[in-house]
């Protein structure tokens, strides 16, 4: 084996022109293109936040250099294609950062963090500004997840003042919203219709989140856990009475289930 660099991000970007080299490479990194990897990418920064929420920091580096690897084969892909390689990705953000911190690295103040993210916005508008779209939503990807897609969308539509001012009108179109939907079902509107009135209502709940500087997605994941910890301490008291949670009526497995939450409360 060909000795590689010591320094390791350029280690790391040697060994993956040789996991792509066309004759001695793998066979699996050879096939691979940008669409095909997009997933891997996006499952990776998945990993990089299940590590951070668990505090498992030995994993979190493991998932980091995960991550970084997505980053160089994209950029040893585009680099094939004679688009970019990964020096003018590293530039690129280099750059920006530079740009959009003037504050840091040049003679502009800030007076507090809300300040900063008002001069973000506003330095992102000004690049947008010379693209064919000048849209304040323009540059929000559509392959995000639509939770973190929705968060966006608002973000971009406050920072221009399209906001309510205070969470109460917030909560006010949540009714309204799941009263749509409550109406739709009871007409026996289509499934066009009733995903339209769903979506209304997950999109204003992302609204309350925001208003309440609450993560959305970490919000759903909390309830997610929550209710996985509940349902499995329902399946350990059935077990426990001799009997098994899918054999019981809805009754019965509510019992178990009031249980359960009882169980948490200090």
């Amino acid at each position: 084996m060909s000795a590689f660099a010591q320094d390791p991000v350029q280690q790391l970007l040697q060994i993956m022109v040789r996991l792509r080299d066309p004759e001695t490479g793998c066979p699996w990194d050879k096939l691979q293109d940008f669409d095909s990897i997009a997933p891997y990418t996006i499952e990776e920064a998945y990993e990089v936040s299940d590590a951070i929420a668990r505090r498992d920091y030995h994993e979190l580096r493991t998932e980091l250099g995960d991550l970084l690897l997505q980053v160089v084969f994209h950029a040893r892909i585009a680099e094939e294609q004679q688009l970019f390689c990964f020096d003018d990705v590293a530039r690129a953000i280099c750059e920006k950062m530079l740009r959009r911190h003037p504050h840091v690295f040049g003679d502009s103040k800030i007076a507090d963090e809300k300040a900063q993210s008002i001069a973000w916005e506003q330095h992102k508008r000004a690049e947008r500004g010379a693209l064919s779209d000048t849209s304040a939503l323009a540059g929000i990807g559509s392959g995000l997840p639509e939770w973190q897609r929705a968060l966006k969308l608002q973000k971009r539509a406050a920072a221009i003042g399209f906001d309510w001012p205070d969470l109460a009108p917030v909560f006010a179109k949540l009714r309204e919203e799941v009263g749509e939907l409550e109406d739709a079902v009871l007409a026996q509107e289509g499934q066009l219709r009733l995903r339209e009135e769903l979506g209304d209502i997950l999109f204003v709940a992302v609204n309350v989140a925001r208003h309440l500087g609450i993560d959305p997605a970490q919000a759903l994941a909390h309830g997610n856990l929550k209710f996985e910890r509940r349902f499995r301490r329902m399946e350990a008291l059935a077990q426990a009475q001799g009997q098994v949670l899918d054999g019981q009526n809805l009754a019965a497995q509510d019992l178990l289930w009031e249980q359960a939450k009882r169980e948490e409360k200090p």
